[in-house]
């Protein structure tokens, strides 16, 4: 399929799209959706191996590509290097969609603080700076898309997994406050709270997984909301409607049936 084929119901189309957490599931798909003859797809995440696949990939669909295989909790160097890659050939979309979850060890009383400081920076510190910076070339130029990967667990107080609900719930509310301040200017800002998606992450939870897609639906969704501009996604649609039963929900009832849930997950 061409490149306007592809992006002919889509009024955005990139030319040059970062994905972050381009090594994992989503992000592969992601980068994956987007190559095409003329757009150059810079791939970061930390596995080196799985990140030349993804390459391979994009390239074999026409793409070019550039790959940064580090961590973010190494901030200072995703900063330093979002504006190598915007100075090479502009950012059009910006697409941070690494992330780490943990739950808290079975028999504990407390996730680990470890986990939790994680949590709070690939979640939450390290994406916001990124989507800032990025902003700020973008409103320059008065063109650009950023896309956040948030989660459906933003919404509940999962007792077993407070650090990644909380990172997620911050992630969520930073996003929709860029929508409202990057809009005068032309930058578009989508929030992507998804539940299951078949990804390495989620095989981790030793239990049902409902309403599960796969990391290619996954990226058609996420990027059709892009594309219209959309401010917030929330998939599968069910959990749109758990959105608000929980915000109306009295908060002693919703915690005693979330304490009751028993939740395990494997070793990475």
């Amino acid at each position: 399929m061409s490149r306007p084929e592809r992006f002919a119901k889509h009024e955005f189309v990139p030319g040059h799209v970062l994905v972050t957490g381009a090594s994992g599931g989503l992000g592969s798909a992601l980068a994956c959706h987007y190559a095409a003859p003329g757009i150059h797809i810079t791939l970061w995440g930390r596995n080196e191996d799985r990140l030349a696949r993804t390459a391979s990939l994009c390239e074999a669909k026409g793409a070019t590509t550039s790959v940064r295989a580090f961590g973010l909790t190494d901030h200072d160097r995703a900063l330093s290097l979002l504006g190598e890659a915007d100075a090479a050939r502009p950012l059009d979309l910006v697409i941070l969609n690494a992330g780490v979850s943990d739950i808290r060890p079975e028999g504990a009383v407390t996730e680990r603080v470890e986990a939790v400081w994680e949590a709070a920076l690939v979640n939450y510190a390290i994406p916001v700076a990124l989507a800032t910076e990025a902003a700020s070339f973008m409103a320059g130029r008065r063109r650009g898309r950023i896309a956040l990967i948030g989660s459906v667990a933003a919404h509940h107080d999962l007792p077993f997994a407070t650090a990644y609900c909380s990172s997620k719930a911050g992630l969520a509310r930073f996003s929709t406050c860029l929508h409202a301040a990057m809009t005068p200017s032309d930058v578009g800002v989508t929030l992507i709270e998804p539940s299951y998606i078949d990804t390495a992450m989620s095989r981790r939870l030793d239990g049902a997984r409902p309403f599960l897609v796969t990391p290619e639906d996954a990226a058609r969704r996420i990027a059709r909301a892009i594309g219209r501009g959309q401010a917030v996604l929330v998939f599968p649609a069910v959990f749109l409607l758990l959105k608000f039963v929980s915000a109306l929900m009295p908060r002693r009832i919703a915690h005693r049936l979330l304490r009751m849930a028993r939740v395990k997950q494997n070793a990475r």
